[in-house]
């Protein structure tokens, strides 16, 4: 234990901290659990949601110093490729257009 009051104070101060860091760090992985459960079932509004409310956490996640902003970032991308892939994957395919030559 430290003797100094103001080591005293850094380490009150660092584990508040760690704490308030752990809350958010938690966070994003609800966050992005529930927006990959998403991306399984299907739902192309409920990806597109769930991808907004994800991204926005990591950005203010980077804006506290909680993460590095290149992995906000590479998480964010991954994020939304799964979320194009399943748009894809539900958009109905348009029905083929008759030919003039077959008339």
């Amino acid at each position: 234990m430290a003797n100094i009051k103001s080591s005293k104070k850094d380490i009150r101060r660092t584990i508040r901290r760690a704490a308030d860091n752990k809350q958010v760090r938690s966070r994003l992985k609800t966050l992005t659990k529930s927006a990959t459960a998403a991306v399984k079932t299907g739902d192309a509004d409920k990806v597109k949601a769930a991808a907004k409310v994800t991204a926005s956490a990591y950005d203010k996640a980077v804006k506290k110093g909680v993460i590095h902003k290149n992995k906000a970032n590479r998480l964010k991308s991954r994020l939304a490729k799964a979320e194009a892939k399943a748009r894809t994957a539900t958009k109905p395919e348009k029905p083929a257009k008759a030919d003039k030559a077959a008339k």
